[in-house]
């Protein structure tokens, strides 16, 4: 008789957009079924459910919004079986923090620190029945280094990083390894704000001379979740072309 291969489940939250669009799409071709979070891009999470069936794997969307104190329990009601969390959910604000209004500030802590946070610990116990279990969180460039202009989004983003150095000591015991991979500029809908000379100028920043793409963020998850990974845990991989190191 031929062995039973267990299917590997694994949750992306922010699905719709560049970066997990990738995830899920590096993750699929990997054998693992998806649990795929957004919010308001229906359209964007289709269009992905379409191009992962050639995978032949499970994909579920699960919409919710990550920004309310109690969207993460919409998540958690709809995950079963699972292997891997991605926290990659995400907005950004750019300006001068005393501009910054209390609402702003509210979105970000929770979309990039509560939720995580909360959204973790109420999944842990399903890696604890299993022995292990993998968490990434998309942090970025900016939680590492700070940005003037963006004092706000570069705290959620150190946040994520202490969170993701202090669970791991945690539940290292556990079989459950925590990472985090922090981007610099990605082409994704989050730079479009940017003017043609504007992107230009922050290409002539980084040493590699261009931005990465969303492609380029998923094959690092990829190896962070892979065997080849499995004695790594509370790192953090800069995936940055050289920029700020």
């Amino acid at each position: 008789m031929g062995v039973i291969k267990m299917k590997k489940f694994a949750l992306i939250t922010g699905a719709s957009g560049g970066i997990g669009g990738a995830i899920a799409m590096k993750l699929a071709e990997q054998g693992y079924s998806l649990y795929l979070h957004y919010n308001e891009n229906k359209k964007s999470v289709q269009q992905l459910l379409e191009q992962l069936q050639f995978f032949g794997g499970e994909y579920i969307p699960i919409q919710a919004d990550l920004s309310t104190n109690k969207g993460y329990k919409k998540v958690v009601k709809n995950i079963f079986s699972l292997d891997a969390v991605i926290h990659n959910s995400g907005n950004s604000h750019y300006g001068l923090l005393n501009e910054l209004e209390e609402e702003q500030a509210d979105t970000l802590i929770n979309i990039h620190v509560r939720t995580p946070l909360l959204l973790t610990k109420e999944l842990l116990p399903k890696f604890l029945s299993k022995g292990g279990g993998n968490i990434v969180v998309i942090s970025s460039i900016w939680g590492q280094t700070g940005a003037a202009c963006e004092v706000a989004y570069s705290t959620v983003k150190g946040a994520q990083i202490s969170f993701v150095k202090a669970l791991s000591k945690e539940v290292a015991f556990n079989g459950i390894r925590v990472n985090a991979v922090a981007p610099g500029a990605v082409q994704t809908a989050m730079l479009d704000g940017f003017s043609f000379d504007e992107l230009e100028e922050i290409k002539n920043d980084i040493p590699m001379g261009r931005l990465a793409s969303p492609e380029n963020i998923a094959d690092s998850v990829s190896f962070l979740l892979s065997d080849q990974a499995s004695y790594i845990t509370g790192q953090v991989l800069a995936v940055n072309g050289g920029w700020h190191t």
